[in-house]
């Protein structure tokens, strides 16, 4: 039996016969492999006839450090337990609930990513071990180059925001912690166990530049690229009345299609009819009267030179679909509401408003739970009083980004959203925010808060919007219309 000296790290190779039999960290573990080959307990290791020992003779096992090869071992084995977990909560969302094929393919990768850090435990043991495997040494090295690509990143994209998280702790731990692996697995020139290193080298930068172009092209050219169309209507029909009958039934007919190519969310909807009276300005000034007091600007106004003063008042509103409802592809939704007058009303004409506040489906993604608070009820956190602010049902809810890798590197934002059927500018105010449901801000607040750039970035992040459609008609048609046969 010959006992070879130890390598660098202290393991001394056992043959017998000129065939290896295993290896040994110290007497006690020879013993063990000759008691397995049948060899008795008692035998005389000291016996040079039957021993030779090179390098050292029985008492020289150099690996007194041991107690830093088992450290080793357990930090790489904690750094890629971690950072596995980190890849498969970050992977799984995304694999599973993401909207576009490339969102979908970041997420399979990060699984992937998730897989093969997992493999790599067990080569930790053996490339510290015995070596048994002679790539050992490589997967390793993978799954400590794939840790410190994603903390990297994601650190990345937590610098864009600077908010303070939790979870950055462990991003910066498992960044310190690659670097660290790295360093060692460099001092230990582990790719001399790599059979092909150049097709090793080819593969990782093949992947990483794969996940890159993905994560680039779910996050920035698709929301951007990807055509946003809807088609809306908002029509009086026919009235209906009877000689006998001292009002007037006018059908409201709605419709809302999604003629472009993203799913949306209806954050909140609404439809409006507001009767009108008009002042009748025979001079033909009634041009003059578009001009703001005071400095102010209308917004969308018009005007006309025999038409002055007029004042609006709504007779009927509602929502469409209803809040956080979704309006697919292609899909359509109609609805028809029966509009009540009595046939001497003082209205001049008629206007209905159809309007919704969306979020594109492949920016944002909310959740199933959905909060509807009124206003008038007091709640904690001191919202604005409905005597200064009226009376609004407040929905919240929280929003995410549609790429998990993002949600992971922000604080949660929440959309906040007022309604009111009794308001006609003010009935219908959304915005994201970072504030949760229990200290969601007042319609006010919210009106401060809407010119303010960082609401605009949020507002735009997420693909929120809003659009419109109105139509009017003449009261004196309507009721033409309902007399004739």
């Amino acid at each position: 039996m010959v006992v070879e000296p130890p390598d660098r790290r202290g393991l001394r190779r056992i043959t017998i016969h000129g065939k290896t039999v295993g290896s040994a960290w110290s007497l006690r573990e020879l013993r063990k492999v000759l008691r397995r080959l049948g060899y008795p307990d008692d035998m005389d290791l000291d016996d040079r006839s039957r021993v030779h020992w090179r390098g050292g003779d029985s008492s020289f096992w150099p690996d007194d450090r041991g107690w830093r090869r088992r450290l080793v071992i357990s930090l790489m084995i904690v750094g890629l337990l971690g950072s596995a977990g980190l890849h498969f909560v970050i992977g799984w969302a995304d694999a599973l609930g993401a909207l576009t094929f490339a969102q979908r393919l970041v997420g399979v990768l990060f699984l992937v990513a998730g897989v093969v850090q997992a493999a790599a435990l067990p080569a930790v043991v053996d490339h510290w071990g015995r070596r048994q495997v002679k790539l050992s040494g490589a997967l390793v090295l993978l799954g400590v180059l794939m840790a410190l690509a994603t903390t990297t990143l994601l650190l990345f994209l937590w610098l864009q925001e600077h908010e303070f998280i939790r979870t950055v702790v462990v991003f910066v731990g498992l960044w310190l912690w690659s670097l660290w692996a790295l360093h060692v697995l460099i001092r230990e020139k582990v790719w001399r166990g790599i059979p092909h290193p150049r097709k090793f080298a080819a593969g990782v930068t093949i992947t990483a530049t794969l996940t890159a172009v993905s994560l680039g092209y779910s996050i920035l050219y698709q929301p951007i690229a990807a055509p946003l169309h809807f088609v809306l209507r908002a029509e009086f029909g026919k009235p209906l009345t009877d000689a006998g009958s001292p009002y007037l039934h006018v059908p409201l007919k709605l419709y809302a299609k999604n003629a472009g190519g993203i799913p949306v969310y209806l954050v909140v909807d609404d439809y409006t009819v507001t009767g009108n009276v008009a002042e009748f300005v025979p001079d033909g000034q009634g041009m003059e009267e578009w001009k703001a007091d005071e400095g102010e600007i209308y917004w969308n106004s018009d005007a006309q030179a025999f038409v002055g003063g007029i004042a609006s008042e709504i007779i009927a509103s509602g929502q469409f679909q209803g809040p956080w409802s979704t309006l697919d592809i292609g899909e359509e939704f109609k609805m028809e509401r029966m509009i009540t007058l009595p046939k001497d009303t003082k209205f001049e004409t008629l206007d209905a408003v159809l309007s919704f506040t969306f979020l594109r489906q492949d920016r944002g993604k909310l959740d199933d739970d959905l909060y509807a608070d009124p206003s008038w009820v007091e709640a904690d956190g001191g919202r604005c009083a409905p005597d200064d602010c009226g009376e609004y049902v407040i929905y919240h809810s929280r929003v995410r980004y549609n790429t998990n890798l993002i949600n992971v590197t922000r604080k949660p934002r929440y959309v906040v959203a007022f309604w009111s059927p009794t308001e006609v500018t003010e009935g219908m105010v959304t915005s994201i925010n970072l504030t949760g449901r229990e200290k969601s801000p007042s319609i006010d607040e919210m009106y401060a808060e809407l010119d303010d750039d960082e609401t605009q970035r949020e507002a735009e992040r997420y693909g929120l919007g809003w659009v419109s459609v109105n139509s009017e008609v003449s009261v004196k048609g309507l009721l033409k219309q309902a007399e004739q046969p």
